[in-house]
């Protein structure tokens, strides 16, 4: 089995939003090793010499143990145009460092900065984040993504986003769209008109 990993945005010597980091890699853990005891990042991570200023991505790899941490300074890819694909088989319940299926799909993107994933006609992920689409007024999270996002897990309890069954014909109902991810929170992506969605 692949090990898992988790991404965390280290801004500024703090490392944010453990709360649902803790909680998604301790159940990936029991889920997937029968490993029980908590781990506690916030007792395990340490900033490193030169990381304390800036925005540098955390990544922990981890098993029924935490394998190796990794530290890099974030550079944030520039997404302007999605690419609709279609994978009705595809799942990514889990957090895997092995990606392959997903790479795979990205290859697909015709020219396009990225993916949009749809599963039985409904919109997921993309290959890196979860998505959210804006009517103007309010936003969207498709109820049917791949992977639950730490991100987008704390913006639903907040209320800041709705989550609704969207369907690759209803993209259309929206005027833009923004990428999320744990180096990419609510207030830091670009938005990608959804002209620039290509079916």
């Amino acid at each position: 089995m692949s090990l898992l990993f988790e991404t965390i945005r280290l801004q500024e010597g703090v490392f944010t939003n453990l709360e649902y980091h803790n909680f998604r890699l301790n159940n990936s853990r029991k889920d997937l090793f029968a490993a029980h005891e908590p781990i506690k990042l916030e007792q395990v991570l340490q900033v490193p010499k030169g990381c304390e200023t800036g925005i540098f991505k955390c990544r922990v790899i981890y098993g029924s143990a935490i394998e190796s941490i990794q530290f890099e300074l974030y550079q944030k890819k520039q997404v302007e145009s999605l690419k609709l694909v279609e994978d009705n088989s595809i799942t990514y319940d889990y957090k895997f460092s092995d990606r392959t299926p997903l790479l795979e799909l990205f290859s697909l993107r015709a020219g396009c900065d990225e993916i949009l994933i749809v599963k039985n006609g409904f919109i997921t992920d993309t290959s890196f984040s979860n998505i959210i689409f804006s009517d103007g007024k309010n936003w969207v999270t498709p109820a049917t993504p791949l992977l639950r996002g730490t991100i987008r897990e704390s913006l639903l309890k907040s209320n800041i986003i709705k989550a609704a069954k969207i369907s690759a014909a209803g993209i259309r109902n929206f005027e833009s769209a923004r990428l999320i991810n744990a180096m990419l929170p609510f207030g830091s992506g670009n938005d990608i008109p959804v002209r620039n969605i290509n079916f």
